[in-house]
């Protein structure tokens, strides 16, 4: 990993290096100095950018909340159609395969969460915020009249949260019974059972 040369790059540096680490040895056995070594600084230098491992953590898992959450959010502003958009949605909300070292660490929070209250605030808000962004695609087709929810709009968000939990965590397990194109048109299938059709 080369040497980035300001700070803003350092910083991302160090968010990719914590991605990759606890991609290879696990959040549990996660240690400061194995985030230092893998971006090619010493310990010292990676504290001169981040208090502890908890603070460097916290943006990493930001980095994830920003995918999974705020891109998503932002194609309400790009795309009109209520079954595309809920299509794009689902897709967006998916692991790219079992290599996706970013959604691998957004997992492996869910793990430790109830250890660390860092760890649970994080991963209780990176919920709620799945919620939402479902549950405002699934509002916007149903006012549209495009969806004819047969369950409430907040029941059919908690249904695809745990559909896309569940898939995803399948996928980044390299196990190979669960590809990504299965899991979206599974979800797609659960969207349509409920009245909301999905592009």
């Amino acid at each position: 990993m080369p040497r980035p040369k300001n700070q803003e790059e350092r910083r991302a540096h160090l968010i990719q290096a914590v991605i990759d680490t606890t991609a290879r040895t696990g959040l549990r056995s996660l240690s400061l100095a194995d985030v230092a070594r893998r971006a090619g600084l010493t310990r010292g230098a990676v504290l001169y950018y981040y208090d502890d491992l908890d603070a460097l953590l916290s943006e990493a898992y930001r980095a994830g909340m920003e995918r999974l959450c705020d891109r998503r959010d932002a194609l309400r502003d790009t795309i009109g159609d209520p079954a595309l958009l809920l299509g794009e949605t689902i897709r967006a909300g998916l692991p790219t395969g079992p290599d996706d070292a970013l959604m691998r660490l957004l997992y492996e929070f869910d793990v430790v969460a109830g250890s660390s209250p860092l760890h649970t605030t994080l991963v209780e808000s990176m919920y709620e915020r799945q919620l939402a962004t479902y549950r405002a695609v699934l509002e916007r087709g149903a006012d549209a009249g495009v969806f004819r929810l047969t369950l409430d709009p907040a029941t059919a968000a908690l249904n695809l949260v745990a559909l896309e939990d569940a898939y995803g965590l399948h996928i980044v397990a390299g196990n190979g019974q669960i590809s990504v194109e299965r899991a979206a048109g599974a979800m797609f299938e659960a969207a349509r059972a409920f009245g909301a059709p999905a592009a």
